[in-house]
């Protein structure tokens, strides 16, 4: 689950982290509200979607020659000024894709004097297990490019489990930012914070870009991307109630409603499939063959037939899914069970796309009489490959009809 920039500011500010005072707004109203509670005279109106790179996006409204979505005010006219501009537009960013998002939201902050900017994350590495630091001197640009192009300005520490963070990584992070002294001290005590927050809400990264140093020597966090572990949500009900619905896929919203792992892609080809590896495997596999996939949808290894008729609704549900491969192995989970949802979603819903079915594993047998009996046109695949080439052919032979 993501948030906003502002709750995630408002959240670690509560373990103690330096963040510029600001308030969010959603109408210009609001917005001038916000910038009368701060001393000024400079002020920051910030759009607040769920994607980065907002600063040199850019309003499709407004055309190329538009200002983009972070923005400098120098008086409360210019704040209402930006804010009516901003508020309802959609922005589009290099995270957002072409399509943009609606901005709904603001925050306005105080103006800060930057002296320097340092890019700051936690996050799971999954590969050693742990929790990662990754650290750089390189704040307040796209991080990606600076892991391309210069990596060695690039500083990664793990943190071991069994003993958490320790003092070491403190000093290895002020070091890699090249602070000494009190910056030095301050950003040991802004990193500990940071980890006890990261502890603290289960959270699967924590980036800080930038953390700048202020003209008076300051620490601050100018802005904040927070992500939480979907699987710890129980044990945070509170942050559940920071989920804007509204930045998010209605489809992968009515996913998660049925505990199915859907996302949403530019594809045509709709893909249904148990377990991550296999989806990725298949993914790929309908690429290879010329293909695009329209979503990446795991039903998991013990659905039921009601799981699979909800997956397979969600992805009929999608106007730009062309054609539909389903790739089931059946270990846990049966292909019998399987072909019964296919079946079941594929009359509710009134089947007009090619279907191409591949099953194996447990009761292939059983799944493939069902599904050869039903009287649906449902086209059989041998293994992958085929299913690939079938649903693939189809589609673009559909799109040429």
């Amino acid at each position: 689950m993501n948030i906003h920039e502002y709750q995630a500011k408002e959240l670690l500010s509560k373990f103690g982290v330096p963040v510029p005072a600001g308030y969010p707004a959603m109408s210009v109203e609001e917005a001038v509200a916000a910038a009368e509670k701060l001393p000024g005279p400079l002020w920051v109106v910030k759009s607040q979607i769920h994607a980065g790179g907002r600063g040199k996006g850019r309003f499709k409204e407004l055309g190329e020659g538009g200002k983009g979505g972070v923005r400098l005010a120098n008086s409360v006219d210019e704040v209402r000024g930006h804010a009516a501009e901003m508020l309802g537009k959609t922005l589009v960013t290099v995270q957002t894709g072409p399509a943009g998002k609606k901005v709904q939201r603001l925050y306005i902050t105080d103006g800060v004097d930057i002296g320097e900017e340092f890019y700051l994350a936690l996050l799971v590495d999954r590969g050693s297990g742990r929790i990662a630091i990754v650290a750089s001197t390189e704040g307040g640009v796209d991080i990606e490019g600076v892991a391309h192009d210069t990596p060695e300005k690039i500083e990664t520490l793990t943190i071991d489990p069994a003993t958490g963070l320790m003092p070491h990584h403190g000093r290895a992070v002020a070091a890699a930012l090249g602070l000494e002294g009190e910056l030095a001290k301050q950003a040991q005590s802004v990193l500990a914070k940071l980890y006890e927050a990261f502890i603290g809400t289960d959270a699967s990264q924590i980036e800080i870009n930038p953390l700048a140093v202020t003209g008076d020597g300051r620490l601050l966090v100018l802005d904040a991307k927070v992500s939480f572990d979907g699987n710890a949500e129980f044990r945070h009900p509170d942050l559940e109630q920071l989920r804007d619905l509204s930045e998010e896929e209605p489809m992968e919203i009515e996913a998660s409603k049925h505990d199915l792992a859907y996302i949403k892609l530019d594809g045509d080809i709709g893909c249904m499939v148990n377990g991550a590896g296999l989806a990725m495997a298949t993914m790929d596999i309908i690429k290879l063959n010329g293909g695009a996939p329209a979503n990446f949808c795991d039903v998991g290894g013990g659905a039921n037939k009601e799981k699979v008729t909800a997956a397979f609704k969600i992805i009929l549900s999608d106007p730009a899914v062309q054609g539909i491969l389903v790739n089931i192995f059946g270990g846990i989970m049966r292909c019998d069970i399987i072909a019964e949802g296919i079946i079941a979603a594929a009359r509710e819903v009134e089947l007009n796309v090619p279907l191409v079915v591949r099953l194996e594993g447990t009761n292939v047998r059983q799944g493939k009489d069902i599904l050869a009996t039903s009287g649906l046109p449902i086209i059989s695949a041998d293994d992958l490959g085929d299913a690939a080439k079938k649903i693939v052919a189809q589609v673009k032979q559909s799109v040429a009809a």
